[in-house]
């Protein structure tokens, strides 16, 4: 029986990239040897790098001025790569989540950093509006996406400072005009890769501007000259990103995926919203998110968690437990994640509210 993958991260990729990449790790480019084994420097391998950065470019519509990298030491190794390059004197930080608060923290190492904006006391169950952004600030950071609590920045924001965004969680997944940002970085496990690379898109106009020295490691333009084979890459996400990138253009690219998401996520929020049993903390329905879908038992039945979590586990529903800080459920549903098993998750709730 077809499982039904909506773990947040490792999480689903498409069939295509998971075929072509173990195909690779038999052999690769017709080699007759392994990805996992060939150079980094190779002709074959050269040219998967050139082709996904050209790829990021093309879906994403990359201006001139940017580059395009692939790095390691995921997301979190870019809370201090970004301040360590950009910051000067302070920065301004939305702090709208888990991973934002980190950010915030490790941008405090290099230098004065404010709280633009915050959505903490309401347990990060909402965007902020309408907030004034300083203007003597080095750069403004966003997380686009909250996977933990369930809530999304959708609009580009005008910003009068250097705009950074960590879109780990929704790159890919709708279209973005990347003239509004100064850098934007990606974990891949979401909606690009297996773990192992981070994408970066950074306005080389942006860089070399602090007066400090940094490390070659962390350095962003170490990268640039390098065409991120500076030291070795990982080649196995790598090869897989070309993968999904290829896919992701072959199904019509950006705007043909977020017309699939909207339709996945009003699929399970119109449930979740006409279930007696469900409900989701995030109020507004324009700040929820449409990659991670966070849903609690309403007040009274919070006793079935587990046993809805034991229903869905026979139907082969999969990861939809809530992140440990705050549990009830999430159904992480990312590009490649179908329509059908969004249907699959939705009948097992109309279904549980039948029998309870």
């Amino acid at each position: 029986m077809k499982k039904h993958n909506f773990y947040a991260g490792p999480s689903i990729l498409p069939d295509f990239t998971i075929q072509k990449t173990a195909e690779a790790v038999v052999n690769f480019a017709g080699t007759s040897l392994s990805v996992l084994e060939i150079s980094h420097r190779s002709k074959e391998f050269v040219a998967v790098m050139d082709q996904a950065i050209a790829l990021v470019k093309e879906l994403l519509e990359v201006p001139e001025g940017y580059e395009v990298l692939f790095l390691q030491g995921g997301a979190s190794m870019q809370f201090c790569m970004v301040p360590f390059n950009l910051l000067k004197n302070k920065a301004g930080y939305y702090n709208t989540g888990v991973w934002a608060s980190k950010a915030l923290k490790e941008a405090k190492f290099f230098g004065e950093v404010v709280e633009v904006a915050s959505s903490k006391d309401k347990n990060y169950n909402y965007i902020p509006k309408n907030v004034s952004i300083p203007s003597d600030i080095d750069y403004l950071h966003i997380t686009t996406n909250n996977t933990i609590f369930g809530t999304q920045i959708y609009k580009d924001i005008e910003a009068p400072v250097m705009l950074v965004a960590d879109m780990s969680s929704d790159i890919f997944s709708r279209p973005i005009d990347i003239s509004k940002y100064d850098l934007i970085y990606a974990g891949a496990q979401k909606n690009l890769a297996p773990a192992g690379v981070t994408l970066v898109i950074v306005r080389k106009d942006a860089l070399g501007k602090t007066g400090r020295p940094i490390p070659t490691m962390l350095d962003y333009n170490t990268h640039i000259e390098g065409v991120s084979m500076f030291n070795t890459p990982p080649v196995l996400p790598v090869f897989a990103g070309l993968q999904t990138l290829l896919w992701l253009k072959e199904n019509g690219g950006i705007k043909a995926m977020e017309v699939k998401n909207l339709a996945k996520a009003k699929l399970l929020y119109d449930e979740i919203d006409r279930n007696k049993m469900f409900t989701c903390p995030v109020p507004d329905p324009e700040d929820r998110s449409r990659m991670n879908v966070v849903f609690v038992m309403v007040p009274g039945y919070e006793e079935l968690e587990k046993a809805f979590l034991a229903k869905a586990k026979e139907l082969n529903i999969l990861g939809i437990e809530g992140h440990r800080s705050v549990g009830g459920f999430r159904a992480s549903i990312y590009n490649a994640m179908p329509i059908e098993s969004v249907a699959v998750l939705v009948a097992a709730m109309k279904e549980f509210e039948t029998q309870n």
